[in-house]
């Protein structure tokens, strides 16, 4: 009787290491991120072994190892450096789960991780920049749906949105723009003012095609968002503010003082020690251990990457030098022109806001009685960081269920 044998192969499946390395290596093939930029590199490290992307224009290679001194390093376990590098994993998901560290350049890691490729779902963000009003202008962009524009505060990037970018990515269009000053946007020598930045924020929807957006602003930004909704309702469907810095009404006594200190004196080189940045940003927060130190590490990069630009440091003390300065009361104060605003808006506060007192609250609805004013507690300056869940649960009820692309 003829026996019939079985032949079995053995399939042995990569390593994690073999997979990121065969993703980075198939990564150099999907374009450069910086093909008109300067020399940059980025290192993927998992502890025990490294590997370098060095990235020179529109050319591309892939070093074993680790370089010193490089742009930016992505810190993590193998298997979700490589499935964030393969496309199967958001970076900013797994960055915002405490999978991954990034230190150095932010923005030119995500700028890595962001390539625009047909394959990678629509939810994962990718790095875009248009021209608005005549201002190179950096911007993430996630899902589709209703758009969405999210803008940052002072001192910060398109990154300290992420939390709320990642959560309304699920069913809608969402930008996070880096605001002009900041980030990797341009920085003009002017003043940083709400009225700009309003003028700004019209020509960067029109630049990416959208008619109306709801506006999501934090800080500055918030304060940003709400003078576009003034100036151009037309083009604003909701608005939410997350501890908008408004105009003082009290503490106005250093106007003449600072009215002298013009923001171009700040080109003069000037550190900023890090200590103190790691400390002003933990003061952001009610609670500021509720946040893992690699995020605090990051923010205070990125802060001191662009700090360390004179355009940097001028926009910067502009933005703030304008923020100190706004009229509160007059034809053209700003309590005097809020009653105009006629769209539906949504203004958090933190009860432990150090640089928004949350008693602004009750100045807003007195002058707008329609608008929601709803006081977080135990919640800092940030709370799409510290409270996330609370913060986009009052964000989405109050957006409501997607109404289908209005771009």
């Amino acid at each position: 009787m003829q026996s019939t044998h079985t032949l079995r192969r053995c399939f042995v499946l990569p390593s994690p290491e073999d997979r990121l390395v065969r993703a980075l290596e198939r990564r150099l093939g999907s374009g450069s991120p910086l093909p008109e930029g300067p020399p940059a590199s980025v290192v993927f490290d998992v502890g025990h072994a490294a590997w370098t992307v060095e990235i020179d224009g529109a050319r591309m290679e892939l070093l074993s190892g680790r370089v010193l001194d490089p742009d930016a390093t992505v810190s993590g376990d193998a298997v979700t450096l490589a499935a964030v590098v393969e496309g199967t994993r958001s970076g900013v998901d797994a960055f915002l789960a405490g999978r991954l560290a990034i230190r150095g350049n932010m923005a030119l890691a995500l700028k890595l991780d962001g390539v625009d490729h047909p394959a990678r779902p629509v939810r994962f963000p990718r790095a875009r920049a248009v021209r608005a009003l005549g201002l190179h202008t950096f911007y993430l962009e996630a899902g589709e749906g209703p758009p969405v524009v999210l803008l940052h505060g002072l001192g910060a990037t398109s990154a300290s949105m992420l939390p709320t970018l990642a959560e309304l990515s699920h069913d809608h269009r969402v930008l996070a723009v880096d605001l002009p000053g900041f980030g990797d946007s341009d920085k003009p020598v002017r003043a940083y003012d709400p009225s700009f930045y309003a003028g700004w924020l019209v020509a960067f929807l029109d630049a990416v095609g959208i008619r109306r957006a709801d506006l999501v602003g934090n800080s500055m930004g918030g304060r940003c968002a709400i003078e576009a909704a003034l100036r151009a309702p037309e083009r604003v469907d909701h608005l939410v503010t997350f501890a908008p810095s408004l105009a003082f009404k009290r503490l106005r006594g250093l106007t003449p003082l600072v009215r002298l200190l013009a923001a171009e004196m700040s080109a003069v080189p000037m550190i900023a020690p890090r200590p103190l940045v790691l400390a002003a940003l933990r003061l952001m927060f009610a609670h500021p251990e509720r946040l893992p130190a690699s995020w605090y590490a990051a923010a205070a990069d990125e802060f001191a990457r662009v700090f360390a630009t004179p355009r940097g440091r001028i926009a910067f003390f502009s933005a703030a030098r304008q923020i100190y300065l706004e009229e509160a009361h007059g034809d053209r104060g700003f309590w005097e022109r809020l009653p105009a605003l006629s769209r539906p808006a949504l203004f958090l506060w933190g009860d432990r806001d150090r640089l928004v007192p949350w008693r602004f609250a009750r100045h807003v609805t007195a002058a707008v009685p329609h608008v929601h004013s709803i006081v977080l507690d135990d919640c800092g300056h940030v709370p799409q960081f510290e409270h996330p869940r609370r913060t986009h649960r009052l964000v989405r009820q109050f957006l409501g269920r997607p109404r289908g692309g209005m771009s």
